[in-house]
């Protein structure tokens, strides 16, 4: 299927290049607000709504051409670590614009919207070194941005279309991943909370032989550490374990280490920033500083059970400059314990669930490994799209 391939800056193929709007700030929805989204909507390629906000138009009108489409391709121009992050929103589900501290690019009609996008991506470590400023100051420059990122795309736009295919097939399948994970997920929650929470089979009423502890009874808690002298950003041979911190992006990934301090099921909650972030975490890792750890006594209680029960807590730290959650003050935090066979038949039926989600975690991560090596290939024409088979 190849065709002819030109390489040019992007400047030559980007019809449409604008800094969002300085929102007017609204707490509540109403017919006049819009959605306005901001560099922490941006992760991992893609843009989540999550942390989006909304922007009052009666204050402050908003230019048709800032308003977000499908497809449109959303750079953060400012901030340490993260100006550079590039991503194309695939779906608008309301009106939606952008904030000054990103960047809006629409194809100019040389290549399609979505493989601009896909090529982009492929020049992602590229775009992360062009953010100027001092530290906490930093910011994309769009100049360098438009004249030093080379793109290559065939002339054709059928070849476009397959390339484009071939990697939305991938992006599309760890999505349906991460969807079925969220159902998992709310299973299991939903079967605590009925068990647990509102006690369903027991007409609302705590059973005689079930006790409240505390958590520093229930579990060996404890604080991370600083971050292991022999540590790698990406996995290796020899850093095979990750480093969790407190950060919720890839549940707190920081890197990978050699050696694991914690090799049994447990638990992680972010003592810093997001406080209150909890993670289960089944294979062997090294936690560092913000980040409480806490290994179930297995006699009274799984791990499983500790995460969902921690998962429905309102957790909140203490402080007047900066909160944090404390390991002492944790260590007081209340937590119901199930007879022994209860909780057995619970981590019984909720253990498959959880099965299920790690092995769909292990196929994305394999998924996204794949995507990134095709990703360069494909978008300098050294793979012919049609000789992949997926």
């Amino acid at each position: 299927m190849t065709s002819e391939w030109h390489e040019v800056p992007l400047r030559e193929l980007v019809g449409y290049i604008s800094k969002g709007i300085a929102p007017s700030y609204a707490e509540e929805a109403s017919e006049t607000t819009i959605r306005v989204l901001n560099q922490k909507c941006n992760r991992n390629f893609r843009i989540s709504y999550g942390d989006s906000r909304l922007h009052d138009t009666l204050k402050k009108k908003v230019p048709p051409e800032r308003y977000v489409k499908p497809d449109d391709i959303l750079i953060n121009s400012t901030g340490a670590g993260t100006a550079g992050r590039i991503a194309q929103i695939e779906d608008v589900p309301s009106a939606t614009t952008i904030d000054g501290h990103m960047i809006l690019i629409r194809s100019n009609g040389k290549v399609t919207q979505k493989f601009l996008g896909y090529a982009l991506k492929a020049h992602q470590w590229e775009v992360l070194q062009l953010d100027e400023g001092s530290t906490g100051q930093t910011e994309l420059n769009r100049d360098r941005l438009l004249d030093e990122i080379m793109i290559n795309y065939p002339v054709s736009f059928d070849e476009q279309n397959a390339i484009v295919g071939t990697l939305e097939s991938i992006d599309r399948k760890l999505i349906v991943n991460e969807q079925l994970n969220d159902n998992l997920h709310q299973q299991a929650a939903t079967l605590f909370k009925a068990l647990f929470v509102d006690l369903t089979p027991f007409d609302g009423t705590m059973p005689p032989n079930w006790t409240i502890s505390t958590l520093g009874d229930a579990t060996e808690m404890g604080a991370g550490g600083d971050k292991p002298k022999e540590s790698s950003p990406v996995k290796t041979p020899l850093c095979p374990y990750p480093i969790y911190s407190n950060g919720i992006n890839d549940y707190g990934l920081y890197g990978y280490t050699n050696d694991p301090k914690i090799k049994v099921e447990s638990v992680t909650v972010s003592a810093r920033g997001t406080i209150g972030y909890v993670c289960l975490r089944h294979t062997p890792y090294v936690p560092i500083v913000r980040l409480v750890t806490l290994i179930p006594d297995t006699k009274v209680l799984s791990a499983k059970y500790l995460y969902l029960y921690l998962r429905q807590l309102h957790i909140t730290g203490t402080g007047t400059t900066q909160q944090q959650l404390t390991v002492p003050d944790f260590r007081k935090t209340e937590i119901i314990i199930p007879d022994k066979n209860t909780m057995d038949s619970f981590t019984e039926t909720v253990t498959p669930l959880f099965e299920q989600i790690w092995a769909n975690e292990d196929e994305n991560t394999k998924l996204a490994e794949v995507r990134d090596a095709l990703l360069p290939k494909l978008m300098s024409g050294e793979i012919d799209v049609s000789d992949i088979q997926l």
